[in-house]
């Protein structure tokens, strides 16, 4: 990744499971600094830590900035010098979503028109914001935060010459073991003998890894235009297979009991929606959503009328690749969070 030679970075949100993810890969390169932008100075401390312990020759590189989204001076004081954004700050649970809106929309919306507006004041080349499935067709206030950052994105793009700031929006669906995902709970409830609890067994959900995600933002920031929403074809699974699953892999008699669909929640998540098809780019491995270049002058639209649709259709994770037992095992069994549980439980 050349790219990043003696570049600098910054990663909002970066002590989360995508920071930590990315930050292991971006190491791996000659980037100059990576800056981790967060607000809580516990988890700064241990990802410090962490990084000292496994990475020491390399640790130097990351530097540690306190501060918030919401906060758009503190967002300009760590963004001197940096050369790209990766934006994954943000309000992630659907159900706390639900029942503090407006706080989803300081952090996911205002939070998001905060650090464009401070990365294009500063000259920052490249910005790419993490969105979630939940986006398209979004029925919670956590996926209609996210619709609106997407909004804020395409929106953005619109405003500032490409050639000085690119901005573009990756969309992906549940990445496995990441923090306050269901997987790592089933886990403690099989180790504490308890039943594993699920919300509605035929209910499908999107399955990626966090390096499949991390590849995501990569594509996007080495092939996406600004106003881009960049999409990963991705499989899904029922819940029941996923939680029959993780039951195989560490405890076959384990119970599972349903216990109904949380606030909040849809039986499938989409990643493309048949409005976006009428544009989206199909690019093999991903979906490109290029940004609607029209204006507000809509007499050429009554005059030039609309374009031919593509051969797409909606995207979701009822119509996408669905996994069986076996397969999702492999998925899990590549994973090395889950390899990690399983020694722990050897022992």
């Amino acid at each position: 990744m050349s790219l990043f030679n003696n570049k600098i970075i910054l990663i909002t949100g970066g002590t989360g499971s995508f920071g930590n993810a990315v930050l292991n890969r971006l190491l791996m390169t000659d980037i100059k600094e990576i800056r981790i932008f967060s607000r809580d100075e516990k988890k700064q401390d241990d990802m410090r830590r962490e990084f000292q312990a496994k990475m020491p020759d390399k640790c130097s590189r990351i530097k540690f900035y306190i501060g918030d989204v919401r906060d758009l001076a503190s967002v300009k004081n760590a963004m001197y010098g940096v050369d790209y954004i990766f934006h994954a700050a943000a309000l992630k649970q659907v159900p706390s979503c639900e029942f503090f809106p407006i706080e989803a929309v300081k952090t996911n919306v205002l939070g998001t028109d905060n650090v464009i507006t401070a990365a294009i004041e500063c000259g920052v080349s490249k910005v790419i914001c993490l969105s979630t499935d939940k986006a398209a067709y979004p029925v919670n206030a956590m996926g209609t935060s996210k619709a609106m950052m997407e909004k804020v994105v395409v929106a953005k793009s619109r405003t500032v010459a490409p050639e000085k700031t690119t901005i573009c929006c990756t969309r992906y669906g549940n990445v496995m073991c990441s923090r306050g995902s269901v997987i790592p709970l089933w886990i403690e409830q099989i180790k504490s003998g308890k039943p594993i609890t699920i919300t509605e067994p035929k209910m499908t959900r999107f399955i990626m890894s966090l390096e499949e995600a991390v590849d995501l933002v990569l594509f996007a920031f080495e092939n996406g235009q600004s106003g881009d929403i960049l999409v990963q074809k991705a499989p899904a699974c029922t819940i029941e297979i996923l939680a029959k699953a993780v039951a195989e892999l560490f405890g076959p008699d384990s119970e599972i009991r349903k216990i109904g669909i949380r606030h909040g929640e849809k039986m499938y998540e989409t990643l493309l929606t048949n409005e976006e098809c009428v544009n989206a780019e199909d690019m093999g491995g991903f979906y490109r959503i290029p940004c609607d270049k029209r204006d507000l002058n809509y007499e050429k639209f009554f005059t030039d009328g609309n374009r031919d649709r593509v051969n797409l259709s909606e995207f979701n994770s009822n119509n996408t690749e669905l996994l069986e037992i076996d397969e999702v095992k492999a998925k899990l069994l590549s994973l090395s969070y889950i390899r990690e549980e399983l020694e722990s439980m050897k022992g």
